[in-house]
C-alpha cells in the first residue's frame, strides 16, 4: 500500500541544534522510513505488472488451450466475471476461467462473458460437486482457471502476492472488522493461506492468515510465498 509521508511539525533543519530532542530524531526516521517505503512499493508495483504482463504472453498458448477445451465441453464463453471486492473496497470484476455450468440450462447470451455472484460456500474442505468433469476439477487443483487473474495483476488491480480477493458476502460473514484492514492492500494472485493448506484450512484460519501477511508484510515473506506457490500448483495438493 503506499503510505503518505510523515511532516515534521518542527522546522528543518532547526535554526539551534540543541533544541534537537530525541523525538525529534524520531520523528525524522519515520520521515526517512516512509520515503523509502513509498519507493519500495512504488518499484514492486511496476516490476509487478510487468512480470504479469510478460506471464500472460508467455502462458498465452496454454490459456487459449484451456479455454477451447471448455469451450468445447461447455458450449459456453469459457471466461466468467467472478464479483469480487478488491484495494480499498473497490469493485472487482475477477476473471476466472469457467469451471461450473449446467448442461441442462444454456444461458440466453451462450457465448457472452458471464457475471458470477454465487453464494458463499460454507466449507472449502471439500470438492464442490458443482465442477463439470475431470478437465474442470484438474483446473481447479492447479489454479489454471486464475490464470485470466494476471490480466488484473498487469493492470495495477491486483498483486502477486496478497490475501486473495473474496465476495462482499465473505467479508461480511468471516472477516468483519477486520475488513478494512485486509482490504488496505491489493489482493493477490496467491496468499499466505495458498500455501499453508489451500482449500483444507476453514475460513477462520484463511482469515488469521490473511491478516498476518498484512501485518508482517515483508520482501523475505513476498518471496518466500512466491517460491512456495509453485509445488502448490504443481502439485495440486490441499485444493480441491
Amino acid at each position: 500500500m503506499r503510505q503518505n509521508r510523515f511532516v515534521p511539525a518542527w522546522p528543518w533543519p532547526p535554526s539551534n541544534w540543541a533544541a534537537v530532542t530525541p523525538t525529534c530524531l524520531e520523528q525524522l526516521k519515520q520521515c526517512q522510513y516512509a520515503d523509502t517505503n513509498r519507493v519500495r512499493s512504488d518499484v514492486l508495483y511496476c516490476v509487478e505488472r510487468l512480470v504479469a504482463a510478460t506471464a500472460l504472453l508467455v502462458l498465452a498458448p496454454i490459456a487459449i488451450v484451456i479455454a477451447i477445451t471448455i469451450l468445447a465441453l461447455s458450449r459456453r464463453n469459457p471466461l466468467i466475471r467472478h464479483h469480487r471486492i478488491g484495494w480499498r473496497g473497490r469493485p472487482l470484476p475477477m476473471l476466472k476461467l469457467r469451471t461450473m455450468w449446467d448442461a441442462g440450462s444454456p444461458p440466453a447470451r451462450r457465448f457472452a462473458i458471464e457475471n458470477v455472484s454465487g453464494p458463499v460456500p460454507t466449507s472449502k474442505c471439500i470438492p464442490d460437486a458443482r465442477v463439470n468433469g475431470r478437465f474442470a476439477a484438474f483446473c481447479r487443483r492447479h489454479s489454471l482457471d486464475e490464470l485470466p487473474q494476471l490480466y488484473h495483476v498487469a493492470r495495477g488491480e491486483m498483486s502477486l502476492v496478497g490475501p486473495r480477493p473474496v465476495t462482499l458476502e465473505e467479508l461480511q460473514e468471516h472477516y468483519g472488522s477486520s475488513a478494512d484492514e485486509v482490504l488496505s492492500v491489493r489482493p493477490g494472485l496467491t496468499g499466505l493461506w495458498q500455501v499453508r493448506g489451500r482449500s483444507r484450512l476453514s475460513y477462520a484460519r484463511r482469515r488469521r492468515l490473511d491478516l498476518l501477511l498484512v501485518r508482517r508484510a515483508s520482501a523475505s515473506l513476498y518471496l518466500k510465498i512466491l517460491v512456495r506457490s509453485i509445488p502448490s500448483v504443481l502439485t495440486g495438493r490441499d485444493a480441491y
